[in-house]
């Protein structure tokens, strides 16, 4: 007997997956899905969705909302479903950013998607700009990272230290590492091939990816397997004024990010 649409159903016990509840508010309607991990993302991700409602990001892919479990009510069902939300999946199990896309795509990958885009929640990513990154798995590349810094792309008042960070640091070591040169690899704007995810040389689903593991390691790990991967332009903006949205502290947050880089190079994530 199938589901009732609206349904939550609790998902329990999945090696490498935390434990979570899914609501769907539609059936599987197209071959890509958009990931969106939030936790307390308030109006931000209303706005995010409002902006894809208003580009008709729907028409492209099912959007798949991947909650650490918000207590802001930024996950309001009827808000959701009027901003064409398909489906909610709220984290119950531990971790944090990489616990909820390890969610969202065992999920994806077990509701039949050819691929999975993911974008972060907080409204500073062009959500329109998804059907470039369609393209390019239609194309047969296996990992498509979105950049703001090659042409087309446009970084729009971002902070001069993670300017710095993403440009000498993260970039640099990440390219090292992938054998190839990426130029934003902080970004969660991003796609992924079902055969990517699904070799047995990545096994994404593992509890070691909590935090920001799972980022950096996808990064590198599909040309070092010898699938194909290329970047494409995007925006990324910052607000004009208030708190940069952002889950990463300026000191421990970078210093654990650094700690994950070193620990990839370093192939500790590698099956």
């Amino acid at each position: 007997m199938s589901e009732k649409k609206g349904l939550t159903k609790l998902i329990e016990n999945i090696p490498g997956v935390p434990d979570f509840e899914k609501t769907e508010y539609d059936q599987k309607q197209k071959e890509y899905c958009l990931l969106i991990p939030i936790i307390n993302e308030g109006e931000r991700i209303k706005k995010e969705l409002e902006r894809a409602v208003r580009f008709s990001v729907y028409d492209l892919v099912d959007i798949i909302i991947c909650d650490g479990d918000s207590t802001d009510g930024c996950t309001d069902e009827e808000t959701l479903k009027s901003l064409k939300v398909n489906t909610l999946l709220v984290k119950k199990g531990p971790g944090k950013q990489g616990a909820q896309l390890r969610m969202g795509m065992y999920y994806a990958l077990n509701r039949g998607y050819k691929g999975i885009i993911t974008i972060d929640g907080n409204n500073k990513d062009s959500i329109e700009h998804v059907g470039r990154f369609i393209e390019k798995l239609e194309e047969g590349y296996d990992f498509v990272q979105g950049s703001r810094f090659i042409e087309g792309g446009h970084a729009v008042r971002t902070p001069l230290i993670r300017n710095i960070s993403v440009r000498l640091i993260h970039a640099p070591v990440i390219s090292l590492t992938a054998h190839k040169r990426f130029t934003d690899t902080t970004n969660n704007y991003r796609a992924y091939s079902r055969r990517y995810l699904e070799n047995e040389k990545v096994e994404p689903f593992r509890d070691i990816f909590s935090t920001y593991e799972l980022l950096a390691y996808l990064s590198s790990r599909a040309t070092q397997i010898g699938l194909k991967a290329c970047e494409v332009p995007v925006d990324r903006v910052y607000p004009k004024s208030g708190k940069t949205p952002t889950k990463i502290s300026a000191v421990k947050g970078n210093a654990n990010l650094m700690g994950i880089l070193i620990k990839n190079a370093a192939g500790k994530y590698n099956p």
